[in-house]
Parts: structure tokens; sequence; C-alpha cells
């Protein structure tokens, strides 16, 4: 059962003992800017070494930008020596594992960002076509074409993740359900109900899903969608006991903002 709290208490919100927790959110096909942020991570992590490192990755790791396949060839490899890594599920992810399954969906998924994920691993078919036969066959050509390493990765994907006062979903959570009763369809979609809510969680939610110019810090939630495949800058929240502050890569040099 989760420890209830006001919504103001979570500003001291803590990770467990001698945890640094590295959150990183939507890269949405901009493996440019992952290999920035990581380098940047690696090289925080080492003024660390006593600390348990967990990299906690909020999903939707493909669409939109234009290097899905490499992104997920990224994080489907080995993560930074001394780094444990978690990799949560988004609905970016739950798409492509459907066109998998039914061609038909391409339909949807095509619009909102699959044709790009297509394209990366050199899937043309759907580029100037909605015929129901081009959908089938971009669906063969990607099954046939997918590495086994990163369908692996799409199918080892988890819905949520928690260390110490902090739970961490890629869209949020549903109000009124306690944390270990969440459903995966809120999980994965959440925005209306959640967004707007100011009492407690039960602990700090930690989201990605719905981009914001900057990091978005409520005393019952944070949210780090920047929207890297239109902004140009990837956001990944640095938490160590009760501190925060962020780590942001774009297009630009490298930039790091105090969260407080």
């Amino acid at each position: 059962m989760n420890r209830l709290r006001s919504a103001s208490d979570q500003r001291d919100a803590s990770t467990p003992e001698g945890t640094r927790l590295y959150a990183v959110g939507d890269v949405h096909g901009r493996d440019d800017l992952l290999a920035g942020l990581m380098a940047d991570i690696e090289r925080d992590g080492r003024a660390h070494p006593e600390a348990r490192k967990i990299l906690i990755f909020l999903g939707d790791y493909v669409d939109r930008g234009l290097q899905s396949r490499q992104v997920i060839e990224r994080l489907s490899g080995p993560m930074p020596e001394g780094f444990e890594a978690v990799f949560l599920k988004g609905n970016h992810e739950l798409a492509m594992r459907q066109f998998l399954n039914d061609a038909q969906f391409g339909r949807t998924w095509k619009y909102y960002g699959g044709l790009e994920t297509l394209h990366s691993y050199g899937i043309a078919e759907l580029t100037l076509s909605d015929d129901p036969a081009d959908f089938e066959r971009a669906r063969l050509h990607l099954a046939a074409t997918l590495p086994e390493r990163h369908r692996h990765f799409l199918e080892a994907l988890s819905p949520w993740a928690e260390f110490g006062d902090y739970f961490f979903a890629h869209a949020g959570v549903r109000p009124g359900v306690s944390l270990a009763r969440q459903i995966e369809d809120d999980l994965l979609w959440i925005r209306e109900g959640f967004l707007d809510f100011t009492a407690s969680f039960g602990k700090v939610v930690v989201h990605g899903h719905t981009p914001q110019e900057s990091a978005v810090f409520r005393p019952n939630r944070i949210g780090i969608d920047t929207g890297a495949y239109m902004t140009g800058v990837l956001t990944c929240l640095v938490l160590d006991g009760t501190s925060r502050h962020l780590i942001q890569t774009a297009e630009q040099p490298a930039l790091r903002t105090a969260a407080r």
C-alpha cells in the first residue's frame, strides 16, 4: 500500500539511500541528441563513483525523428560502465508492435510518426501509398528487417518503475487509483485528469508523453518531455537523495539547468 502524503510534502521526496537516478524523457528517433546526452550522463556518473546509478528511460524511443533504428540499436546494447538501466514502454512502441501484428493499423501509425520509423529501417513501401496491399508489404518487410535484438527490446519494455518516493511512467497515472492498480492504457496514454490534478499520488510521478518547452516541476509530478524531435532538446532528470537537477543536450552546446 502506498504511503500517502500531501502533495506539498513531496517536495522532499527522496531516492533510496546511495542511489542516483537518471530519468530520460521522450527520444523520438533523435539518436544524435541521445548520444550527446548519454555522454553527459556518463560524465556525471564518473563524478559519483560511490553511488548506485540507474538509468530510467521513459519510453517513446521511436517515431517522428529520423533515427529510430539507431536509437533502439543504442538502447538495446550495453549501457555505460557502472550503470543499470530500466526501459519503460511508450505509446509509440505499442504502436510499432501493433503494426507488426496488424498491417492495417499502419493507417493510423503512419501519420503520427511511423513513416519516419519505417524509413529508418529502409522501408519505403508507404512513402507515397495508402494501398492496403502496400501496408501488408511494409509490415512483412519490417518483420523481416527488424533485428532480433530490437524485437526483444520492444517486447521486454516495462509499463512502470518505482524507486524510493518516485514512480516512473511514460504518460502518468489515473488519480484516485492506487499506484499498484494502475492499468497500462493510462500509464501509456493519460493526459486529461492527470496533468491538472494537484493532490498527492502517493509518490512523485516522473513522466514524459506531453511535450513542453521546458521541464515541468509540480509538487506531485515532474514532466520531462521537452519535445526533442522538434525542439532539439532532450532532457534527463537527475535525482539523488532529495536533490534534483537537469542535464539537457541540445543541437547547440550542452546546457545544464538547476531545478532548485
